[in-house]
């Protein structure tokens, strides 16, 4: 109930995202620091593919976008949303026709529509890596169809923007389809880029809808077991093979066999891989990090109070899912402090990221309780590494889905979590995902997943010995399975265990 309260009070809000490519769509459940996507749409206009050598946002494409402005504002209604917010980008605000598509615009979809510059741009993006990424660290840079924002990007601090006419319509477009001469255009315009050498060494973070689609190839032609885009990274080096192997398909008019693009972005590939090699190769960053978070989300990040957009977003989405999921979303609250008396009991070593991924898989703990109980293990793991959330790496992913499969299969190695999953973390990460799957195997027998009965419990540390003690009041839920189990938790941190009635 308290989940259902929650959705009827936040009003859901969207984004009309008018696009040198595409034209896009997003409803989201609510302004809130955990965005939940409800509907996304776009349409492949193209409205940018002639503006740097004709100057005009081609006819048909305009056509094309304000059919689509007409459907979402019908589609915004039906939804009922509660606030619409409208932004334009590169081909609206460098075509001299700009202005009059703009106001066409306004009148169809019903909402006042931002025109952002260049830097605005790069500053959105960099919001919304920051909203979808945990203090990242490094160039940020988006790739449209008419143009390319660079950004740095430290913790919360953005630097200063630049916008270059290195989008893929505008590549196709300035180059006459040329892939030497958009070479020679690409290597002119990032050559002595300040915002790029600050790169070295640090992690750039890939935006927009091409490079996503190089993210997809690459994941599927690796066999990459998780089909998530956002945090998906590869190394620099390897970065470097993949883009030079589609250029060698470009030249070999190879890519209109890649099935996993659409159609109307195919072309645009070789463009969005020239940019990317040659960001690589002056940038000279260590990883490549996709981000699905940018421009759309840093708007709505940017209309947060600062305490909102203080907040970590995993954590926020972890307790969005605890209230909507779990039997008793305040038990989740007392598995977090009594985990932490553990961990501090048992002197258990734990960097604070470590700490945060444990607080988030505690929140997530009980999200699988309806479904069967003979696959609730598999089916949380799926809900876990394909859920939609931000601020958390591919291998933080993996890590709460391993801790709750093990909560939910045991401990045993015939239900050990498939191979291919437990590949993508170190053994140190899936040895902690053990332990705390062991953590909450006993908290849930202890506790039936209701609230105030694991605080009426408490750990004491002597030597090596690790005891579970029960208070008065709780007593009577002493059993030999908890008994079993706490000894099982107690080996894997290397103690031996005992539960003592108080």
């Amino acid at each position: 109930m308290a989940g259902s309260r929650a959705r009827k009070s936040a009003a859901s809000v969207a984004v009309i995202d008018i696009g040198s490519n595409s034209v896009r769509l997003v409803v989201y459940e609510g302004m809130t620091r955990s965005l939940s996507p409800i509907f996304n749409e776009k349409t492949l206009c193209g409205l940018g593919r002639e503006v740097q050598t004709t100057g005009l946002l081609a006819s048909d494409a305009v056509e094309k976008a304000l059919a689509s402005l007409r459907r979402f504002r019908a589609l915004c209604k039906v939804m009922k949303v509660g606030r619409v917010y409208a932004i334009a980008t590169a081909a609206c605000r460098d075509a001299s026709n700009g202005p009059e598509f703009i106001a066409k615009a306004e009148r169809l979809c019903g909402a006042q529509i931002e025109i952002l510059s260049g830097p605005r741009e790069a500053r959105l993006s960099a919001l919304g890596v920051i909203s979808g990424v945990y203090k990242p660290d490094g160039i940020v840079g988006d790739l449209g169809g008419g143009s390319l924002e660079l950004i740095d990007v430290r913790g919360s601090r953005v630097g200063s923007g630049l916008t270059l006419p290195l989008g893929g319509l505008a590549l196709q477009d300035t180059s006459q389809k040329s892939l030497k001469r958009a070479e020679r255009i690409v290597k002119a315009e990032l050559t002595g880029v300040t915002q790029l050498t600050a790169g070295r060494g640090r992690t750039f973070y890939a935006v927009g809808g091409t490079w996503r689609a190089l993210a997809r190839i690459h994941i599927i032609q690796s066999g990459y077991p998780l089909r998530i885009m956002h945090g998906y990274s590869i190394s620099a080096v390897e970065a470097l093979d993949f883009v030079a192997r589609l250029r060698r398909l470009a030249a070999a008019d190879m890519l209109a066999d890649i099935e996993t693009v659409a159609d109307a972005r195919r072309p645009l590939l070789t463009y969005a891989a020239l940019v990317l090699e040659y960001i690589l190769r002056i940038a000279k960053p260590r990883t490549i990090v996709f981000s699905t978070y940018g421009v759309r989300e840093g708007l709505l990040y940017e209309k947060l109070s600062a305490e909102q957009r203080s907040q970590d977003g995993l954590i926020t989405t972890a307790r969005t899912l605890n209230q909507l999921r779990s039997r008793s979303p305040r038990h989740a609250e007392d598995l977090i402090g009594w985990s932490d008396r553990l961990i501090k009991v048992a002197k258990v070593r734990e960097t604070e990221e470590e700490r945060r991924l444990r607080h988030a898989a505690c929140l997530l703990s009980d999200i699988g309780w309806r479904a069967h109980p003979d696959h609730r293990g598999e089916q949380t793991m799926s809900l876990i590494t394909n859920g939609h959330f931000g601020a958390i790496s591919h291998q933080g992913r993996i890590f709460l889905a391993l801790a709750i499969y093990y909560r939910y299969a045991g401990l045993n190695v015939e239900n050990e979590a498939p191979e291919a999953v437990r590949a993508l973390v170190t053994p140190h990460m899936l040895e902690r995902a053990r332990v705390l799957g062991a953590i909450f195997r006993v908290a849930y027998l202890v506790s039936a997943a209701q609230p105030g009965l694991l605080p009426a419990t408490h750990f004491r540390s002597q030597g090596r010995k690790l005891q579970l003690i029960f208070e008065p009041k709780a007593a009577d839920l002493v059993a030999d399975r908890v008994n079993n189990r706490f000894k099982q938790l107690a080996r894997l941190i290397g103690r031996s265990g005992s539960i003592v009635r108080k």
